[in-house]
């Protein structure tokens, strides 16, 4: 059992059996914390599902109408709460869902400039990093190539510290195409050759698919 659960167990007992007002309210407290961890697992969880989706069948992908409303119920919660860690995070994920989802950068940028303000006040190293990633793809598709390298190099640099692998890869796949569309061809080689480095240290497969279609594009375009 969740010690947060088992502890509205107890709670509830000072309650009934002490006559304790106050454990209500404490009770409540440790069970939204739980909702609110469970809303965004659920949120992601759903969200890989699309991704698998949408690898499967690009023109066939579907949003599923809970995740948004899992992402933003988690943030709700962890904003009356209080933990500001967790709010970063779960509007980290309303971003992700505009952005990768529906493909609406307007509404992903609010909600991950939001997220990005709250990692820096807690010094939450890795939803910076991501958060960073989300806005450099935003500044790419707004064309602003030296913007998104720039958000693209600052994400890569917090998670290589963090010792993400497979997050930094993904974004070296980001700065290889950057870096294409800039005519820095060899630059882009160099990327996607340290990308397929790690994705493979990390068994990362969906990475080294990734960086291969990379590979077939800037090809194409050499």
């Amino acid at each position: 059992m969740d010690e947060r659960i088992h502890q509205a167990e107890l709670l509830y007992q000072r309650a009934v059996y002490g006559g304790d007002i106050g454990a209500h309210a404490q009770a409540d407290r440790e069970l939204d914390a739980v909702e609110a961890d469970l809303a965004l697992a659920r949120g992601r969880i759903t969200h890989a599902r699309f991704l698998a989706c949408r690898d499967e069948d690009p023109d066939g992908a579907r949003e599923d109408p809970d995740e948004l409303a899992l992402f933003e119920r988690a943030a709700e919660l962890y904003r009356a709460l209080g933990d500001i860690r967790g709010e970063a995070g779960a509007l980290l994920w309303v971003g992700c869902f505009h952005q990768v989802v529906r493909c609406d950068h307007e509404a992903a940028a609010r909600a991950l400039d939001r997220s990005f303000e709250l990692a820096v006040q807690v010094g939450d190293s890795v939803t910076r990093s991501d958060a960073l990633r989300y806005l450099g793809i935003q500044a790419h598709a707004a064309g602003r190539p030296d913007l998104a390298r720039e958000r693209l190099e600052e994400s890569t640099r917090l998670r290589r510290e963090a010792g993400l692998l497979p997050g930094v890869a993904s974004n070296l796949i980001g700065l290889a195409y950057i870096a294409a569309g800039q005519g820095r061809l060899d630059d882009a080689s160099v990327l996607l050759d340290e990308a397929d480095e790690i994705a493979g240290i990390s068994d990362s497969q969906r990475i080294l698919r990734s960086i291969g279609e990379a590979r077939a594009e800037l090809r194409g375009t050499g």
